[in-house]
Order: structure tokens, then sequence, then C-alpha cells
């Protein structure tokens, strides 16, 4: 082991969006703390912030159904997507800051402006579809949203989806023109650029073997550099793990008392894309439906415009896959290895819970390409197998922990911020609506973790985002100012030229 010894103030593990996120923050708010990133693979933004490995969708519940929960008086519980709509609001203002204050030069390159649209078929969906328009078009949040059952207006939104359809099943859709498509393994790079240029030291092919507390409080790593093999130490204050499905094993090894009792389950995702530029051209929206019956919320499935090298392309989707592995570039012992004794029994209860969702994992895997096709088919009737190929996305790692609500081994589906009594150390777990929420999130962390610097620190966060500590819904003035104004930095209030 050498025998460099190396101390820092701030240590991020993983070169992800939340890394990036949480290192920007924190090099705005004290410029003077030494901040060190490791990182295992070669470049930044390549695991699930990578553009090819998530759905590109800026989460705001605009056209995701599973954000909006149908009660069982009738009515539609909106307070799930009026949350995520907040927390992208918050996102937008931060990437608004970094573009005036010229940490990002072309907010194009990350960001496009992209029609958000809810598809339903059959009377009973098509009923949910018009109460949950009508629940959110109340809200200031959701303006400018439109819905229609009339098949010729749907002919003008979705073209691709309408023509050669012969189903006599009422359909009907909502759009909103002020969703995005957003390239997070873009974003995530742009940032890790800014770091380089403020002295932040970005170590990639570097893998935190272990993390373990010393005696004096501090945090002590063990990194290995995988090109020459050799191990450091590394100790700093403050540790944030956020290495995607990773984290829960550097979790466990922390041995901190809130990392005990959860577990991770992964899922892994695949879409199809289309090959037929002629195709893609028709093109213009992220349209969501709603899941089958008995499916995971994570397996909604959408047909997505997304731009990426510049370049318009169209993929449907999500496919769930199994994979033990945490990471696409992860180990086959994972999963295994994960499981400990405390865990075990969370772990256990889990399965027995999800024997469905296991079920449909398998049915999942078991797909062929032309089965795939047929589900492709209730969006686009005549698609034709030679237009699309097989691309598997990211890993997903769902949260297992125990809830007061639902008891043992429940699964989550959101995003969850594990961090240490003494806010010394902090784990990101959790899928979706993940990259979206990550300004959210990690404001959270540094709230939980660095109260003692709150007060000294808002007066700029309140400079990178205007509406800190402000609930918009209450405020809709303020939550029109703030949407103009984001719209005009990212430049998402003109038509953009459509890529070819």
């Amino acid at each position: 082991m050498s025998d460099r010894h190396n101390r820092t103030d701030v240590i991020l593990i993983g070169a992800g969006i939340m890394s990036a996120t949480l290192g920007i923050i924190l090099k705005e708010l004290v410029p003077d703390w030494k901040i060190t990133v490791f990182e295992k693979l070669s470049n930044a933004g390549e695991e699930s912030s990578n553009e090819w490995n998530n759905a590109g969708t800026g989460h705001a519940a605009l056209c995701e159904l599973n954000y909006t929960v149908e009660k069982p008086d009738g009515s539609v519980d909106i307070s799930k997507a009026i949350k995520i709509n907040e927390q992208f609001q918050v996102s937008m203002q931060f990437w608004s800051y970094l573009v005036n204050n010229k940490m990002i030069r072309n907010p194009q390159d990350f960001i496009i402006p992209l029609p958000h649209i809810s598809l339903v078929q059959g009377e009973q969906n098509v009923t949910f579809l018009k109460k949950r328009f009508e629940a959110l078009s109340n809200t200031p949040l959701f303006q400018g949203m439109e819905f229609s059952d009339d098949p010729e207006k749907l002919m003008e939104w979705v073209p691709l989806i309408m023509q050669d359809r012969v189903s006599n099943e009422p359909i009907a859709a909502t759009k909103i023109d002020s969703g995005t498509d957003v390239n997070f393994g873009a974003l995530t790079r742009m940032l890790f650029d800014h770091l380089e240029s403020k002295n932040v030291d970005i170590n990639y092919k570097h893998s935190v073997n272990d993390v373990k507390r010393t005696s004096d409080g501090l945090w002590e790593l063990k990194v290995r550099n995988l090109d020459n093999g050799t191990v450091e130490r590394h100790t700093a204050k403050f540790v944030f793990i956020g290495g995607g499905g990773g984290s829960l094993h550097l979790l466990q090894k922390s041995g901190i008392p809130e990392g005990k009792h959860i577990g991770g389950f992964p899922i892994s995702g695949i879409f199809m894309v289309c090959n037929n530029s002629d195709i893609v051209a028709q093109h213009h929206a992220k349209v969501y439906g709603k899941a089958k019956v008995g499916a995971p919320p994570m397996s909604v499935p959408h047909l997505d415009t997304r731009f990426i090298n510049n370049k318009k392309s169209l993929l449907f989707g999500p496919f769930a896959g199994f994979s033990p592995k945490f990471l696409k570039t992860g180990s086959m012992f994972d999963l295994v290895t994960s499981v400990k004794a405390d865990n075990l029994l969370t772990m256990l209860s889990a399965g027995a819970k999800n024997m469905s969702l296991t079920k449909y994992l398998i049915q999942q895997v078991m797909l062929s390409k032309e089965k795939r096709m047929e589900e492709l088919r209730e969006f686009i009737p005549n698609a034709k197998s030679e237009d699309w190929d097989v691309v598997v996305a990211g890993q997903r790692v769902q949260v297992i922990k125990d809830t007061e609500a639902d008891g043992k081994g429940t699964l989550q589906f959101g995003t969850e911020v594990v961090s240490a009594a003494n806010g010394s150390i902090a784990a990101l777990l959790g899928a979706s609506p993940g990259a979206s929420t990550a300004v959210s999130v990690m404001l959270e962390l540094i709230t939980k973790c660095f109260p003692e610097h709150m007060e000294e620190w808002e007066p700029k966060i309140k400079e990178m985002i205007p509406s800190y500590g402000v609930s918009l819904i209450e405020n809709p003035e303020l939550q029109d100012e703030i949407h103009t104004l984001t719209a005009q930095t990212l430049c998402l209030s003109e038509k953009k030229p459509i890529f070819s």
C-alpha cells in the first residue's frame, strides 16, 4: 500500500449528476474548501447520468401518470406531482444561474423544449385522464396543459401514433408545451469541466474500496488507482457517496447505524431505438402511457423524442430486465454481497411481498424482440421490426427498507439520502425521478449535513435559487416570474430548430 496520505475537506464518490451538483453548490458557497472526486470509470457521467442510460425526461410530472394517483373516492391526488414539479423548477433556477454566470456556455447543449404528452386508451383511463387534467390545470404550475379526446386533434399532436389506428376504444391525451428533453450526460460533463477549472481534484479510474471512521472523527477512504494498482488513503471531514447503485456497498462499509436494515434490488432497463430517420422525423414529443396492471411504476411505457449529440432520436420503452449487478459496469456478485445480517430479514420480506414484481421481471427478461415490437405497436400501429434496434439502458437499484406505514421490506421507488446523525457522511440511493431533482436533493443534503453553516450560506443559496425556502404553488406570481426567466435563460421560450 502506498504511504501517500491525502487530507481534504470534502470527498465526492462517483462522477455523476449528483456529485457534480453538490460539488458546484459547495464551491459557490465555500470556494476555499478542498474537494476531491473519485470515479472508477474513465469519464464523468458514464453510468446512470449517461444520456443512453436514462429517459432524459425533465421530470416535472407534466406527463408521468404514476405521479398522480386515483383515490378510492375517485378524486385524483396531485400532491406528488406538485412536489416533483417544484423540485424541477429548483433545478431550472440553478441551471439558469450557471448559464448567467458563464459556467455553462450554451444551454441548448443539454436542454431542449419538447411537448410532454400523456396518452391513454379505454373508457376508464380516459375518465381518469380528464380528472387528472382538471385537477392539475387548476394549479399555476401546470398552466398551458390541454386535454383532447378528438382523434383529429390527436392526429395533429401525435401523427405517428394515430396513423393507421383501427381500434374503436376511446383514446385521449393531455399536452403541455413547456416540457423538456434533458441530456444529463452532457450536463454532468459540463459541470465537471467547470469543477476542474476551479481546481477540484478529479480522479478518474480510481475505485473506493473501503470507508471507515478514524479516531479523530474524520473519514478515511482506501482508494485503488485502477491504472497502476496502487492503493492510497484519503481522509476528509465530509464524504458524499454518489456512486449510483454502487452507493449501497460503501454505505454498508461506513458502518453508520442509519445504513442498517437497508437493501437494494437491481432492475435494468431496455429501450427500442428507431434507426429510420423518416420515422424519427414524424414524432416530436415525449408521450407517456399508463403502466400495465401488475407492472412497477418505473416501467411506464413511453415514446420519446431525444436529442443526443445534436441528433434527433426516437426511443420506446423501458422494458425491464434483470441483472444482479448494481451498476452497468458492476459485478455479478453485487446483489449477493449486499445482503448482510442486519438487512437479511428486510430483503426476504421484500421478496415475499413482491412476488408479482419478480414474476413481471421474469416475463420481461424472456420477451423476444417480436414481443417487444407488439408492445411498441400499441403506440405505433404500423411499426416494422427492421426499423428498431434494442439498446440496454442503465441499472437502477430500488431501495428496500422497513417503513412504519408498510412494515418490513418495503420497496421504495424514489430517491433517498441516508446520512449519519452528525452529518459527516451521506449516501444517495434509489432511482426516478433522480437526476431531474438533483438540485433539490443536494440542497436537502446540505441542510441536513451542514446545519451550522446554513444561516451564513442562505443569501448565496437564494442568489442561486431565488425561490429557495418558498412554496411556488402558494406564490403564483413568483412562480410565473421564475418560469419566464428560466425559460428565457435556458432558451426554452422560442421554437428551436429540429435537429436532423
